[in-house]
């Protein structure tokens, strides 16, 4: 009776740290997939401007990347840094956008921030 209690137990026991093991790597797996940042770039009017190009740079290594928009006016930049600052920016036709910081801060793990260019 005492041997099946102890075994019952233990089973128990192997249950819990098996889960909990689960656990820590589906919360690591979250991590390691980053954050999302999207958002549209639009003109006054909240038209879309396609062909604006919006960069994105790391402040730490100064790396920058860039998005060209097509018809929806959206971009995407996926698998960003949680530990890293962003800054992003919109150009179209010698406009550019005010440029918006993505804060290590903000535990969000998708950021949308819209750009508006100033167009005639």
């Amino acid at each position: 009776m005492k041997y099946r209690r102890m075994l019952g137990i233990s089973f128990l026991l192997a249950l819990l740290a098996m889960s909990t093991m689960g656990y820590a790597k589906d919360k690591e797996k979250t991590q390691d997939a980053g954050r999302l940042l999207t958002g549209r770039v639009v003109d006054r009017q909240n038209n879309s401007v396609p062909g604006a190009v919006v960069y994105l740079s790391n402040t730490h290594t100064r790396a920058v990347k860039s998005y060209i928009i097509g018809q929806d006016g959206a971009y995407r930049f996926p698998a960003l840094s949680l530990n890293i600052d962003y800054e992003v920016y919109a150009q179209y036709q010698g406009q550019k956008s005010d440029t918006k910081t993505v804060s290590q801060f903000d535990s969000r793990p998708q950021v949308n921030i819209n750009l508006k260019l100033d167009l005639k």
